[in-house]
């Protein structure tokens, strides 16, 4: 019996059984009952100085060969976007370099590629809802020009500038207005950037999700999805329901993924309910009173039963994510929930707060499946959790089955281990 060691917060060790990993193969065909895309990290070359405040010196090979992997499991892959360490180490030039060549490993791939739009290239912290504008777009058409399809991000720009509900409004409408494909919407939280508090002029995700749907409805045809990353299944079940027809909810949700992309297929769908805030009570009733319309004439959309993924979880367990999928695909609900139940307890590890340090454990795990020569982090950000925080994660991806190579795993995390001072 092959066994693993592991440290306890306490210092006290002990050991579990390597388990084997699971019997998981890549898809034939492309995968159908979800829309599922890997938010990629970034492999930073072993001996160049990735200390903080210095530019990103990343090992390309590696990085896009992680890419190229993640294909290969039939997911898509969501890139320059958090976890790749956008505003955390991946400066500007880095970031425009990511998305040429992402987009084309896609096209070799034959894979799906979004990219995060931002307006994080203005040195400046804070600038004119003109210039927020003019930001977004050039980022917009660069992303178009490369090929891969545009993921608005949250702007911490915006974020600092707007007022009103209605300076987002005219921002997203202005900058939507200039896209020459359909967009996603990232809606991110604040437990993965305190800076984006207040988005969409409000406190509350009830009085928000109102202000996005505004926007959806404002500019038709332009937007073909929401990515929500609150933690909050509620909220996001709340906007999914009330999405206009064609427009996909992404699941960001890392703590809840496994019920929110499963949706209706596990059990049966939750009514529609009107959100607490009365700002929006008004708008759920209309889109209630149009969803059981559309139920009548067999048009309801298929998308509102369940939620698509757009995960920084999955580029760390990207074959269990596979399996699962495909196990939907083949109507066993059963087998969805046996296989990815079990890394939902991983991912709620590896996104522990503080959460925007997530990236660290996406890292580690990739590093212990071989998919990097080292545990580096552009910025320096490997230093960003506890030995213990990491056994816990090696602990859970042993359980669920997220180890690709265990005896690999084992090797690297012992000598982790060793080189701290820790008996393995």
């Amino acid at each position: 019996m092959t066994t693993l060691r592991l440290l306890s917060a306490s210092g006290a060790v002990s050991d579990a059984t390597l388990n084997d990993t699971g019997v998981y193969t890549c898809p034939t065909t492309p995968l159908q009952s979800r829309v599922a895309y890997a938010a990629a990290h970034v492999v930073p070359r072993v001996h160049a100085d990735n200390t903080p405040g210095q530019p990103a010196d990343i090992d390309w090979d590696a990085t896009l060969a992680f890419r190229r992997n993640v294909y290969s499991w039939g997911l898509g892959v969501a890139d320059a976007m958090d976890t790749a360490q956008r505003n955390m180490g991946l400066d500007a030039a880095a970031t425009r370099e990511l998305i040429t060549r992402s987009a084309e490993v896609a096209r070799e791939e034959g894979g799906s590629v979004v990219v995060g739009v931002n307006t994080d290239h203005i040195a400046e912290s804070h600038i004119s809802l003109d210039a927020v504008i003019d930001a977004y777009k050039s980022q917009l058409h660069f992303t178009e020009e490369q090929g891969a399809g545009p993921v608005l991000m949250a702007s911490r720009h915006l974020a600092r500038v707007a007022t009103s509900a209605d300076d987002y409004r005219r921002v997203y409408r202005e900058v939507l207005s200039a896209a020459s494909v359909p967009v996603v919407l990232h809606w991110l939280g604040t437990a993965f950037d305190p800076e984006l508090a207040g988005y969409f002029g409000a406190a509350d995700w009830q009085t928000a999700s109102a202000v996005l749907l505004d926007i959806i409805d404002e500019s038709p045809g332009k937007v073909s999805g929401v990515k929500m990353s609150l933690l909050n299944a509620e909220s996001e079940i709340s906007v999914r329901e009330r999405l206009p027809q064609g427009v996909r909810m992404f699941t960001g949700d890392d703590f809840n993924y496994v019920s929110l992309i499963g949706g209706d297929a596990l059990a049966p769908a939750a009514p529609l309910e009107s959100p607490s805030a009365p700002e929006v009570a008004e708008r759920t009733a209309s889109t209630r009173d149009q969803a059981v319309q559309s139920a009548a004439s067999g048009a309801l959309d298929a998308h509102r039963g369940h939620s698509d993924a757009l995960l920084g979880a999955f580029a760390a367990i990207a074959p269990v994510a596979s399996a699962a999928i495909q196990a939907l695909d083949a109507g066993d609900a059963e087998g969805y929930q046996r296989i990815l139940g079990p890394t939902e307890e991983l991912s709620r590890q590896v996104f522990a707060a503080p959460t925007f340090y997530y990236k660290t454990g996406v890292a580690f795990l990739a590093w212990l499946n071989g998919h990097q020569p080292a545990f580096q982090m552009v910025g320096g950000l490997h230093s960003a959790r506890s030995l213990p925080h990491l056994s816990r994660i090696v602990e859970l991806a042993n359980a669920s089955l997220a180890l690709e190579k265990p005896e690999l795993a084992r090797e690297r995390w012992h000598g982790m281990l060793r080189v701290n001072g820790v008996d393995a």
